[in-house]
């Protein structure tokens, strides 16, 4: 995945929360990592996990 840069200074807590929201929306596996600095949201970081399932076996 690659980085945005999104500028969240001067945001509102609405905006804030609607990014962090983005970030989870369709996450099935991974983490959101919210970083503060100064009492501020200075970014916000998704990763994501893709887990593969074995092929099912076959009894013949």
């Amino acid at each position: 995945m690659s980085a945005t840069l999104r500028s969240l200074e001067g945001q509102d807590e609405a905006s804030i929360l609607r990014e962090i929201q983005s970030a989870l929306n369709g996450l099935r596996f991974g983490s959101v990592e919210i970083t503060v600095h100064n009492g501020q949201v200075v970014q916000i970081e998704r990763k994501e996990k893709f887990r593969l399932q074995p092929p099912a076996t076959r009894n013949t």
